[in-house]
Protein backbone atom coordinates (compact mmCIF):
# COMPACT_ATOMS: atom_id res chain seq x y z
CA UNK A 1 0.00 0.00 0.00
CA UNK A 2 1.32 3.43 -0.94
CA UNK A 3 2.34 5.83 1.79
CA UNK A 4 -0.40 8.20 2.87
CA UNK A 5 -0.89 10.85 5.52
CA UNK A 6 -3.57 10.91 8.18
CA UNK A 7 -4.82 14.07 9.89
CA UNK A 8 -4.16 14.20 13.63
CA UNK A 9 -4.84 16.93 16.21
CA UNK A 10 -5.00 17.37 19.97
CA UNK A 11 -8.61 18.53 19.61
CA UNK A 12 -11.32 18.04 17.01
CA UNK A 13 -11.69 21.79 16.51
CA UNK A 14 -8.04 22.72 16.04
CA UNK A 15 -6.04 22.62 12.83
CA UNK A 16 -4.74 19.04 12.39
CA UNK A 17 -1.24 17.92 11.47
CA UNK A 18 -0.59 15.32 8.78
CA UNK A 19 1.20 12.20 10.08
CA UNK A 20 2.82 9.76 7.59
CA UNK A 21 1.77 6.12 7.51
CA UNK A 22 3.97 3.07 6.93
CA UNK A 23 4.12 1.13 3.66
CA UNK A 24 1.43 -1.28 4.88
CA UNK A 25 -0.97 1.55 5.78
CA UNK A 26 -0.41 1.37 9.54
CA UNK A 27 0.88 4.25 11.68
CA UNK A 28 3.53 3.85 14.34
CA UNK A 29 2.64 5.20 17.76
CA UNK A 30 6.20 6.52 17.96
CA UNK A 31 5.50 8.63 14.85
CA UNK A 32 2.47 10.18 16.55
CA UNK A 33 4.39 10.67 19.83
CA UNK A 34 7.19 12.43 17.96
CA UNK A 35 4.72 15.22 17.12
CA UNK A 36 2.54 14.90 20.24
CA UNK A 37 4.81 13.92 23.17
CA UNK A 38 3.12 11.60 25.66
CA UNK A 39 0.52 10.30 23.15
CA UNK A 40 -0.68 6.77 23.88
CA UNK A 41 -3.22 6.31 21.09
CA UNK A 42 -5.75 7.82 18.71
CA UNK A 43 -9.52 8.15 18.61
CA UNK A 44 -12.02 9.47 16.09
CA UNK A 45 -15.70 10.36 15.82
CA UNK A 46 -17.74 7.77 13.96
CA UNK A 47 -19.67 9.33 11.03
CA UNK A 48 -22.50 6.85 11.64
CA UNK A 49 -23.02 7.02 15.40
CA UNK A 50 -21.26 10.36 16.11
CA UNK A 51 -19.59 8.64 19.08
CA UNK A 52 -15.87 8.65 19.74
CA UNK A 53 -14.11 5.39 18.80
CA UNK A 54 -10.61 4.21 19.62
CA UNK A 55 -8.05 3.19 17.01
CA UNK A 56 -6.72 -0.34 17.48
CA UNK A 57 -3.17 -0.41 18.86
CA UNK A 58 -1.07 -3.58 18.73
CA UNK A 59 2.56 -3.61 19.90
CA UNK A 60 3.05 0.08 19.15
CA UNK A 61 1.31 -0.06 15.78
CA UNK A 62 -1.96 1.77 15.03
CA UNK A 63 -4.29 0.07 12.55
CA UNK A 64 -6.75 1.96 10.33
CA UNK A 65 -10.44 1.48 11.09
CA UNK A 66 -11.80 -1.00 8.56
CA UNK A 67 -8.42 -0.76 6.78
CA UNK A 68 -9.06 2.81 5.64
CA UNK A 69 -7.99 5.98 7.45
CA UNK A 70 -10.19 8.06 5.17
CA UNK A 71 -10.38 11.84 5.57
CA UNK A 72 -11.31 11.82 9.25
CA UNK A 73 -9.49 13.89 11.84
CA UNK A 74 -7.99 11.67 14.54
CA UNK A 75 -7.61 13.00 18.07
CA UNK A 76 -4.62 12.17 20.28
CA UNK A 77 -5.13 10.16 23.47
CA UNK A 78 -3.01 10.85 26.53
CA UNK A 79 -2.67 8.62 29.61
CA UNK A 80 -5.13 9.55 32.36
CA UNK A 81 -2.32 9.29 34.90
CA UNK A 82 -0.45 12.04 33.06
CA UNK A 83 -3.53 14.24 33.14
CA UNK A 84 -3.99 13.58 36.84
CA UNK A 85 -0.35 14.47 37.48
CA UNK A 86 -0.76 17.69 35.53
CA UNK A 87 -3.84 18.56 37.58
CA UNK A 88 -1.93 17.83 40.78
CA UNK A 89 0.96 20.02 39.62
CA UNK A 90 -1.46 22.86 38.83
CA UNK A 91 -3.03 22.50 42.28
CA UNK A 92 0.40 22.49 43.94
CA UNK A 93 1.37 25.62 42.00
CA UNK A 94 -1.81 27.34 43.14
CA UNK A 95 -0.99 26.50 46.76
CA UNK A 96 2.53 27.87 46.36
CA UNK A 97 1.17 31.07 44.85
CA UNK A 98 -1.30 31.44 47.70
CA UNK A 99 1.45 30.93 50.26
CA UNK A 100 3.66 33.41 48.43
CA UNK A 101 1.09 36.19 48.90
CA UNK A 102 2.05 36.54 52.56
CA UNK A 103 5.80 36.71 51.97
CA UNK A 104 7.62 40.01 51.92
CA UNK A 105 9.18 41.22 48.68
CA UNK A 106 11.69 43.84 47.63
CA UNK A 107 9.77 47.13 47.30
CA UNK A 108 10.86 49.81 44.87
CA UNK A 109 11.08 53.38 46.19
CA UNK A 110 10.40 55.97 43.49
CA UNK A 111 11.37 59.65 43.53
CA UNK A 112 14.24 59.60 46.02
CA UNK A 113 16.14 62.86 46.51
CA UNK A 114 19.65 62.66 45.11
CA UNK A 115 21.18 63.25 48.56
CA UNK A 116 19.37 60.35 50.28
CA UNK A 117 21.75 57.66 51.52
CA UNK A 118 21.07 54.04 52.45
CA UNK A 119 21.40 54.93 56.12
CA UNK A 120 18.79 57.67 55.65
CA UNK A 121 16.44 55.10 54.10
CA UNK A 122 17.03 52.59 56.85
CA UNK A 123 16.42 55.17 59.58
CA UNK A 124 13.19 56.29 57.91
CA UNK A 125 11.68 52.85 57.23
CA UNK A 126 12.78 51.43 60.58
CA UNK A 127 9.99 53.52 62.11
CA UNK A 128 7.48 51.16 60.42
CA UNK A 129 9.11 47.86 61.38
CA UNK A 130 12.23 45.72 61.14
CA UNK A 131 14.15 46.34 57.91
CA UNK A 132 16.03 43.45 56.26
CA UNK A 133 17.63 45.36 53.38
CA UNK A 134 17.87 48.85 51.89
CA UNK A 135 19.62 49.89 48.69
CA UNK A 136 19.99 53.12 46.75
CA UNK A 137 20.67 52.50 43.06
CA UNK A 138 23.68 54.48 41.87
CA UNK A 139 25.40 55.17 38.57
CA UNK A 140 28.38 52.84 38.19
CA UNK A 141 30.66 55.53 36.78
CA UNK A 142 29.75 58.58 38.88
CA UNK A 143 28.41 56.99 42.05
CA UNK A 144 25.47 59.41 41.98
CA UNK A 145 22.01 58.26 43.02
CA UNK A 146 19.67 57.24 40.20
CA UNK A 147 16.67 58.54 42.13
CA UNK A 148 15.24 55.21 43.22
CA UNK A 149 16.04 52.34 45.54
CA UNK A 150 14.75 49.22 47.26
CA UNK A 151 13.69 48.17 50.76
CA UNK A 152 12.57 44.89 52.30
CA UNK A 153 10.87 44.24 55.63
CA UNK A 154 10.70 41.24 57.92
CA UNK A 155 6.92 41.31 58.40
CA UNK A 156 4.30 41.23 55.66
CA UNK A 157 2.01 43.48 57.72
CA UNK A 158 4.72 46.14 57.75
CA UNK A 159 5.12 45.86 53.99
CA UNK A 160 1.36 46.29 53.47
CA UNK A 161 1.32 49.38 55.68
CA UNK A 162 4.25 50.96 53.82
CA UNK A 163 2.72 50.31 50.39
CA UNK A 164 -0.60 51.87 51.41
CA UNK A 165 0.83 55.38 51.82
CA UNK A 166 3.17 57.96 50.32
CA UNK A 167 6.37 58.88 52.12
CA UNK A 168 8.10 62.19 52.76
CA UNK A 169 11.82 61.38 52.62
CA UNK A 170 14.36 64.18 52.97
CA UNK A 171 11.69 66.75 52.12
CA UNK A 172 10.36 64.99 49.03
CA UNK A 173 7.28 62.84 48.39
CA UNK A 174 8.20 59.29 47.38
CA UNK A 175 6.18 56.22 46.40
CA UNK A 176 6.98 52.74 47.67
CA UNK A 177 5.39 49.74 45.92
CA UNK A 178 5.82 46.29 44.46
CA UNK A 179 7.66 46.52 41.10
CA UNK A 180 5.37 45.94 38.08
CA UNK A 181 2.32 45.52 40.33
CA UNK A 182 -1.22 46.86 40.04
CA UNK A 183 -2.87 48.82 42.82
CA UNK A 184 -6.10 46.83 42.72
CA UNK A 185 -8.36 44.45 40.75
CA UNK A 186 -10.36 47.31 39.18
CA UNK A 187 -7.30 49.09 37.82
CA UNK A 188 -6.31 48.42 34.19
CA UNK A 189 -2.96 47.00 33.23
CA UNK A 190 -0.36 49.46 31.99
CA UNK A 191 -0.90 50.49 28.40
CA UNK A 192 1.28 51.73 25.56
CA UNK A 193 1.70 55.32 26.80
CA UNK A 194 4.56 56.53 28.98
CA UNK A 195 4.86 59.82 30.85
CA UNK A 196 8.31 61.40 30.38
CA UNK A 197 9.24 63.88 33.10
CA UNK A 198 11.97 66.53 33.48
CA UNK A 199 12.11 67.30 29.77
CA UNK A 200 13.93 70.44 28.75
CA UNK A 201 12.55 73.03 26.34
CA UNK A 202 15.13 72.19 23.69
CA UNK A 203 13.80 68.62 23.33
CA UNK A 204 11.40 68.48 20.39
CA UNK A 205 8.69 65.97 19.51
CA UNK A 206 10.74 64.79 16.54
CA UNK A 207 13.76 64.15 18.75
CA UNK A 208 11.68 62.16 21.21
CA UNK A 209 10.09 60.19 18.37
CA UNK A 210 13.45 59.42 16.74
CA UNK A 211 14.94 58.35 20.06
CA UNK A 212 12.13 56.00 21.11
CA UNK A 213 11.68 54.52 17.62
CA UNK A 214 14.82 52.48 18.19
CA UNK A 215 12.82 50.42 20.70
CA UNK A 216 9.59 50.01 18.72
CA UNK A 217 6.95 51.73 16.63
CA UNK A 218 5.94 55.10 18.09
CA UNK A 219 2.36 56.11 17.32
CA UNK A 220 2.26 59.49 19.06
CA UNK A 221 4.46 62.06 20.83
CA UNK A 222 2.87 64.95 22.72
CA UNK A 223 4.57 67.88 24.49
CA UNK A 224 2.01 70.16 26.21
CA UNK A 225 1.88 73.85 25.33
CA UNK A 226 2.74 76.00 27.20
CA UNK A 227 5.81 73.94 28.09
CA UNK A 228 5.46 72.10 31.42
CA UNK A 229 8.68 70.00 31.50
CA UNK A 230 7.03 66.70 30.56
CA UNK A 231 5.79 64.79 27.51
CA UNK A 232 3.83 61.69 26.53
CA UNK A 233 5.11 58.99 24.18
CA UNK A 234 2.80 56.24 22.90
CA UNK A 235 3.96 52.93 21.39
CA UNK A 236 1.98 50.53 19.23
CA UNK A 237 2.98 47.67 21.57
CA UNK A 238 2.69 47.86 25.37
CA UNK A 239 5.52 45.33 25.69
CA UNK A 240 7.91 47.90 24.23
CA UNK A 241 7.00 50.39 26.97
CA UNK A 242 7.42 47.63 29.55
CA UNK A 243 10.83 46.59 28.21
CA UNK A 244 12.25 50.09 28.66
CA UNK A 245 12.24 49.74 32.44
CA UNK A 246 15.65 48.97 33.81
CA UNK A 247 17.56 50.21 30.76
CA UNK A 248 20.15 53.00 30.86
CA UNK A 249 18.98 55.40 28.16
CA UNK A 250 20.83 58.43 26.84
CA UNK A 251 19.06 61.37 25.18
CA UNK A 252 20.45 64.91 25.79
CA UNK A 253 22.44 65.50 29.06
CA UNK A 254 19.48 66.00 31.40
CA UNK A 255 18.28 63.48 33.98
CA UNK A 256 14.67 62.59 33.19
CA UNK A 257 12.27 59.90 34.37
CA UNK A 258 9.20 58.17 33.04
CA UNK A 259 6.15 56.28 34.26
CA UNK A 260 3.76 53.95 32.53
CA UNK A 261 0.67 56.08 31.98
CA UNK A 262 -2.62 54.45 33.01
CA UNK A 263 -6.17 55.67 32.54
CA UNK A 264 -6.75 56.03 36.26
CA UNK A 265 -3.35 57.29 37.44
CA UNK A 266 0.37 57.48 36.73
CA UNK A 267 1.94 54.25 37.88
CA UNK A 268 4.93 51.99 37.89
CA UNK A 269 8.61 52.54 37.42
CA UNK A 270 10.67 55.63 37.92
CA UNK A 271 13.57 55.37 35.52
CA UNK A 272 16.93 57.10 35.31
CA UNK A 273 18.04 58.07 31.84
CA UNK A 274 20.17 60.86 30.37
CA UNK A 275 18.44 63.02 27.81
CA UNK A 276 19.71 63.64 24.28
Amino acid sequence: MAELYIRVGEDENEEPMEIPSEDDGTVLLSTVAAQFPGACGLRYRSPASQCMRGVRLVEGILHAPENDWGSLVYVVNYPKDNKRKMDEMDAASAVKMKRGIDRTSDLIILGLPWKTSEQDLKDYFATFGEVIMVQVKRDVKTGNSKGFGFVRFTEYETQSKVISQRHMIDGRWCDCKLPNSKAGPDEPMRNCKIFVGRCTEDITTDELRQFFMQYGEVTDVFIPKPFRAFAFVTFSDDQVASALCGEDLIIKGVSVFFFFFLEKKLFCKRHQMTAC
